[in-house]
């Protein structure tokens, strides 16, 4: 009882004073215990706009409530979970004044509002994954809103030559837009990634998106077969719920031509990581054009099942760590042959360089189809014609 008149003498409100002691007595509100309180100790409750702790914030539950929800009512969400911001001052107070039975302010705050909002829209509070995180502010009356992104699995193919897998920012100007790049701020004027992301931030509402791929292939290359593995992650969206065979549909309808996108599904943040680091093994059709007199059957054969060791491309050492990588060629065969021309088929460990693979690269990459040739062959179209993942037929990621 000498603790509870201690407490008491600050001049609190019912709820800062039951708060104090919400440990000690279950089955009460705070507020509900603070006058209880009052009542045993024979003295005045003190208003919440001149209590000496929250100085009316335990009584702005409601409204913080009423706030929030007007701001998550923008977007489409099963379920949520609440934070909120406490000004220092009353935090430095809580620690002069809690006891072993405390609870903080923040603490009641956050439960309190979750209650309400619980019962006004039928979403429940999680707090492990929630689709949106609502932060009050509560020296202000402000609130954030922090919305899960989604994430959309599937493969691609890319149709056409000449495209970029991702956008390509001006080197200039790094995405402003000046002279060198026409003011677009990009080297390309689209890119699969923008081709599939149009429609995709259309309907989910998303304010921005990241593209994540299974590795990537060269702006020349085409992708074939069964597609490459992706994930879109749409950041911000108001909708969560669109029907993944409409979108599909609506991407493939967009880009035309250029990209098709397959196998659409749902997918996490987890997956990302998961995607970026699986090993996929490829399939590739290369279209060679060599010049002498070697023989290239020969050549080929000697390649198949062999580990070659590959530095990092000239072509791309200005953006890649210079190091040098094995790589196993797990089969090559020549699918058709006349004169000085071929169309080979590789199959190669994840990572492989194919291009350097048949040119050698200067001798960066050993042994390579040039020098087991004898003479130098070149690349005159490269597409992949098959990705798989390596343990995993159902690309459970």
């Amino acid at each position: 009882m000498k603790e509870i008149e201690k407490i008491a003498s600050y001049g609190l409100c019912n709820s800062c004073l039951g708060r104090q002691f919400a440990k000690l007595k279950d089955g009460l509100k705070n507020y509900e215990r603070g006058k209880e309180f009052c009542s045993l100790l024979k003295i005045d409750e003190t208003p919440p706009k001149k209590c000496w702790l929250c100085s009316g914030i335990s009584e702005e539950i409601e409204n913080y409530a009423k706030i929030l929800m007007e701001e998550m009512k923008k977007y489409e969400f099963d379920s949520f979970l609440v934070g909120c911001m406490i000004d220092e001052e009353i935090i430095m107070k809580e620690k002069e004044i809690e006891t072993d039975y405390s609870e903080s302010i923040k603490r009641e705050i956050d439960r309190e509002v979750g209650k309400i909002i619980e019962k006004i829209t039928g979403k429940i509070v999680d707090f492990e994954s929630p689709d949106i995180v609502g932060i009050i502010d509560t020296s202000f009356d402000r609130v954030k809103l922090d919305v899960k992104p989604v994430f959309i699995y599937g493969r691609y193919k890319k149709l056409i030559r000449g495209i970029p897998q991702t956008k390509w920012y001006c080197r200039k100007c790094r995405g402003i837009g000046c002279k060198y790049c026409n003011y677009k701020g990009k080297m390309y004027e689209e890119s699969v990634e923008e081709l599939i992301a149009h429609e995709a931030l259309h309907q989910f509402e998303a304010e921005e998106e990241s593209f994540h791929g299974a590795g990537r292939e060269d702006i020349d290359v085409l992708m074939l077969g069964n597609g490459r593995p992706f994930i879109l992650e749409l950041r911000d969206p108001k909708k969560r719920k669109i029907d993944l065979k409409i979108l599909e549909e609506k991407i493939n309808e967009y880009a035309k031509g250029k990209v098709e996108v397959s196998n659409l599904r749902y997918a996490s943040r987890g997956e990302v990581e998961k995607l970026k680091s699986a090993k996929y093994e490829k399939v590739y059709r290369v279209k060679i054009k060599f010049t002498g007199n070697g023989k290239i059957n020969e050549a080929v054969n000697a390649l198949r099942g062999r580990k070659i060791a590959q530095r990092t491309p000239s072509r791309v050492s200005h953006r890649r760590a210079e190091k040098i990588r094995e790589r196993r060629i797990i089969d090559i065969k020549i699918r058709e042959i006349k004169m000085n021309e071929a169309i080979i088929e590789v199959v190669a460990e994840a990572g492989t360089y194919i291009k350097e693979l048949i040119t050698g690269d200067n001798g960066r990459t050993i042994p390579s189809l040039s020098e087991l040739y004898g003479s130098e062959i070149k690349v005159e179209e490269l597409d992949v014609i098959y990705v798989g993942y390596v343990g995993d037929e159902n690309e459970k990621i």
